[in-house]
């Protein structure tokens, strides 16, 4: 019996982790969660027990995820028509140091790109 990893779980959410989970279960597929690993170099994942369920299970994954897409749209919607949505302002006002800290880095890295640059076009004229 061959297994096939369905969904790398690094930067997933719990909740989707949750609902992939359940939907599995619902549809009787086996399958196993393995935990991240302890320095952050795997994220853990969800198996596929049996390869014969892969095609199936891929196609319920395939169907969950274009419908939590458009549940997550559907929410951003909401939340910019109240004004409740993120913008740069926000979250500033919320986490100021580190914003400002993800800017300056920003600055920096694109200083550090285009100064070869910028000395070429001075030695050139």
């Amino acid at each position: 019996m061959k297994k096939r990893l369905l969904l790398n779980l690094r930067n997933v959410p719990d909740d989707e982790v949750e609902e992939v989970l359940a939907l599995l279960t619902e549809h009787h597929i086996e399958h196993y969660i393995t935990p991240a690993g302890p320095f952050g170099i795997s994220g853990g994942g969800i198996w596929i027990r049996d390869i014969e369920d892969c095609d199936r299970a891929k196609a319920l994954f395939d169907e969950y995820q274009a419908k939590r897409a458009l549940r997550a749209a559907d929410e951003y919607a909401k939340a910019k028509a109240r004004g409740e949505h993120d913008t740069l302002w926000s979250l500033w006002r919320r986490r100021p140091g580190h914003v400002t800290l993800m800017i300056i880095l920003s600055a920096m890295i694109l200083m550090i790109f285009f100064a070869p640059m910028l000395q070429i076009a001075q030695s050139g004229s």
